[in-house]
């Protein structure tokens, strides 16, 4: 295994004895790196900004639910009770779906 201190002597004699590479690269090649290189970007941001907003989306969502269980349930002012045992079923029904909502 070569030492350290001969590392650096030998990476400049190579880099000396090098010959230049008459390549050409076109713009082809450029703006293709450049097109990963912002959907890459792209990307992440999109991450780093979902993980920032989801727990305020949250904190909303659960604030306007408590708002909404601090509702009254009852009927509008001006609305009718439930007359018959049909539209009693289906007040029972809305009644039921709520308690199902704030459960969840």
């Amino acid at each position: 295994m070569i030492g350290k201190a001969a590392f650096v002597p030998l990476l400049l004699m190579a880099a000396g004895f090098s010959e230049a590479a008459f390549a050409y690269v076109g713009p082809g090649a450029g703006l293709s790196l450049l097109g990963a290189l912002w959907g890459l970007l792209l990307a992440l941001g999109a991450a780093l900004l979902f993980l920032v907003l989801w727990p305020l989306r949250r904190m909303r969502r659960r604030k306007k639910e408590q708002a909404r269980a601090g509702e009254d349930t009852g009927p509008a002012q001006g609305e009718a009770e439930p007359a018959g045992p049909e539209q009693e079923h289906r007040y029972e029904e809305t009644e039921s779906a709520r308690a199902r909502r704030m459960d969840e």
